[in-house]
């Protein structure tokens, strides 16, 4: 398993898909995951800072959790099968609770844990990407800019898609 960073959320041009982009911390490895749009939305809510006036569903489900005595120690994305992506959230415990991985990756921000991801999946489809400074500037002005409505499809509503590199629902 190796650390990653939530670099964001961006929207795939010309399908308009939104992808979370994970960067390994200890190199230049990338993972993009094809989700969908209320999980890119909550994802960027909280890299963004928004405080929504009332719980969102990760953060109700977050509450849940300490208000039992549970917590999230970490999130491990531990494999990836016909482009479906398989997370696990870690419990201070030790117990594991499968999840999707957009799911994971909302609740680990939320909670300020780590995500780490299988090496197998760093290995099939890690990009090596050079990230400059500027082109991560670029990336934090896209975030600053990006809101929820940019995440919904023309009929108003969401969808989580498969793909690739994608995750079922």
């Amino acid at each position: 398993m190796r650390q990653v960073e939530v670099m964001g959320v961006r929207v795939e041009m010309p399908t308009n898909k939104p992808i979370v982009i994970l960067r390994e911390a200890d190199g230049g490895r990338c993972v993009p995951i094809w989700i969908g749009a209320p999980e890119a939305a909550a994802i960027a809510h909280v890299m963004e800072g928004v405080e929504p006036p009332r719980p969102l569903t990760h953060d109700l489900l977050l509450t849940v959790m300490e208000t039992l005595g549970g917590r999230l120690s970490h999130v491990d994305i531990v494999s990836m099968t016909e482009g479906v992506f398989y997370a696990e959230l870690v419990l201070a415990n030790g117990a594991r609770i499968d999840a999707r991985s957009s799911d994971a990756i909302a609740l680990a921000l939320r909670a300020g844990c780590a995500v780490y991801v299988d090496d197998s999946i760093l290995e099939e489809i890690g990009i090596t990407m050079d990230v400059e400074e500027d082109e991560v500037e670029r990336f934090r002005e896209f975030l600053d800019n990006v809101s929820a409505e940019d995440f919904e499809d023309a009929e108003g509503g969401t969808e989580e898609t498969g793909g690739t590199t994608g995750e079922t629902p």
